[in-house]
């Protein structure tokens, strides 16, 4: 395919809370500081923080905002090896059957009984992007990361589409360090 190439971001490891969550991490009536918006509309990075607890570790997290239904944790498979959790590979959102963890705030610590994921790579795309390359949401890609050392194609990318979106790709930690990205990159969509 010989369309222009898509933004490649990394996403590092970061918490998404829910109302119920944040006030008993935080307190009650707590409300998000936002940090910096993020590349997907409405979106931002907090200045606060959480620590999750498995059984070998601890890791600090950013949290991302705004709120969500379910608290949600991501990371990479080897943030999660690091504190002894097993994270399913799966699309945000998708987290029935996925593990819980112990997570802390300054006021209060929690036990999700489920939301560990590591996420599935995927393109954030708005139905026009989506017709522009050809593609329909749920559509399973590969995509060509071109850098100076580690050149690579990542298969097994979700097509996600919404108006809600702006056109990116999202990688974790150790996908881009398998690439040799750091911080943003460019990828072609290979179909």
């Amino acid at each position: 395919m010989s369309k222009e190439k898509v933004l490649v971001e990394v996403s590092a490891r970061h918490a998404h809370l829910s109302d119920a969550d944040l006030e008993t991490l935080f307190g009650k009536g707590y409300q998000l500081t936002p940090k910096k918006d993020l590349s997907q509309p409405g979106q931002f990075a907090c200045e606060e923080k959480v620590t999750i607890k498995g059984a070998r570790g601890e890791l600090k997290l950013s949290v991302l905002g705004p709120t969500r239904k379910a608290t949600q944790i991501e990371l990479s498979l080897t943030d999660a090896r690091t504190v002894g959790v097993k994270a399913l590979i799966r699309e945000s959102g998708d987290i029935a059957g996925t593990n819980g963890i112990i997570v802390a705030g300054p006021c209060g610590e929690i036990e999700i009984k489920e939301g560990v994921i590591a996420a599935k790579r995927h393109i954030h795309m708005t139905p026009k992007d989506a017709e522009y390359y050809g593609v329909s949401n749920g559509q399973i890609v590969s995509v060509k990361i071109e850098t100076e050392d580690r050149t690579t194609t990542f298969g097994d990318t979700v097509i996600r589409v919404s108006d809600s979106y702006a056109l990116a790709m999202h990688i974790d930690t150790d996908e881009a360090n398998a690439a040799g990205v750091s911080g943003t990159a460019m990828g072609e969509i290979i179909l």
